[in-house]
């Protein structure tokens, strides 16, 4: 293995090697090959990361009309818009971040390859041994036109990778994605050219694999939200909301006696229970007097009436039977 002295990512360099070697030396592609099919291996071993990656940017995207609102609200307080996104993340179990950890673990493959293309004992291994399509040393910083058109590839397939996975930023951070692939160009002229194979490589996986996403994974139709205000107090469930409200509600539930919502209801059971003495009174009757059953049934609902409008029902005895009425008239003859 190659010994870079003093370098944290020594043991990363190391596996880099190894996987290089087997590569070219047990599978036999060419250093080029190799470096991609290096690029296909880190890219699987983040393939879980990768997904979580998707899932986070699905939720902003579901998420976005709340987004859009905290920020128009809060705009003219930074402090206090990021702080309620905070808590709106928080709420919602979404990390911002989470889109971009794919990314940073590619870092370190990439430091990792870096430092091992500039090795001496890596570049004197494949320097000037075999050439990629049109690059000759892949362990030689690329000149002329073969670094023009290594310029072309890396800003086009950046900016397709950027272009399918920016979708749920703000205009603002799409801005920034596309024009860091031309900021990146004053960068990675001073880069050899193996490291310019595996970054593209890894912007054509990101294009294909968002594609996938696509197609698979369907965007989620956000939510609608109405307007809402944070700092106004929210009323109870169930309550009213307003002073007016309640007091009216308070009102029909305790009632006043007879001019209340209970008080009416008193009066009108008292009422049916007047009503269906008369009726009983009237179908008992016999011998042709159901006149005066009924006047007395008539009385007795008066007397309810009268009473469940004060609070207070009065029951009226039931009429005496005309049977005793002729058995008291037999005994007295």
């Amino acid at each position: 293995m190659l010994q870079i002295a003093a370098n944290p990512l020594q043991p990363l360099i190391d596996v880099c090697d190894a996987v290089l070697q087997f590569w070219h030396d047990s599978v036999g592609l060419s250093w080029g090959f190799s470096i991609i099919a290096l690029t296909v291996c880190v890219r699987l071993l983040i393939l879980p990361l990768t997904f979580k990656q998707v899932r986070s940017m699905q939720d902003l995207q579901r998420l976005q009309p709340q987004i859009k609102k905290l920020q128009e609200r809060y705009k003219d307080d930074k402090q206090r818009m990021n702080q309620e996104m905070m808590s709106f993340y928080q709420e919602h179990k979404v990390n911002p971040l989470g889109s971009c950890l794919p990314l940073v673990l590619q870092l370190p493959f990439f430091l990792a390859l870096f430092y091992l293309l500039k090795g001496d004992e890596f570049k004197a291994e494949i320097a000037g041994q075999e050439s990629f399509l049109f690059i000759p040393d892949l362990a030689e910083k690329a000149t002329g036109g073969v670094l023009v058109v290594l310029i072309v590839l890396y800003v086009t397939t950046q900016l397709a990778a950027t272009a399918v996975t920016a979708i749920s930023a703000d205009k603002t951070q799409q801005r920034i994605m596309f024009a860091l692939p031309f900021v990146f160009v004053v960068f990675i002229i001073n880069f050899e050219a193996g490291l310019l194979v595996y970054w593209i490589t890894t912007n054509i996986w990101t294009f294909g694999q968002q594609m996938v996403v696509k197609k698979f994974f369907p965007k989620p139709a956000p939510i609608e939200v109405d307007d809402f205000d944070d700092d106004a107090p929210k009323p109870a469930r169930g309550k009213p909301r307003d002073p007016a409200t309640a007091a009216k509600a308070a009102a029909l539930e305790a009632g006043d006696g007879g001019g209340g919502f209970m008080g009416r209801i008193r009066a009108a059971m008292d009422s049916a229970q007047g009503a269906n003495a008369g009726n009983g009174a009237a179908t008992k009757t016999r011998n042709g007097k159901p006149a005066k059953a009924a006047s007395k049934a008539a009385k007795s609902s008066g007397k309810a009436d009268a009473g469940g409008g004060n609070g207070a029902a009065r029951k009226t005895p039931p009429p005496s039977s005309p049977r005793k009425k002729k058995k008291s008239k037999g005994r007295r003859r």
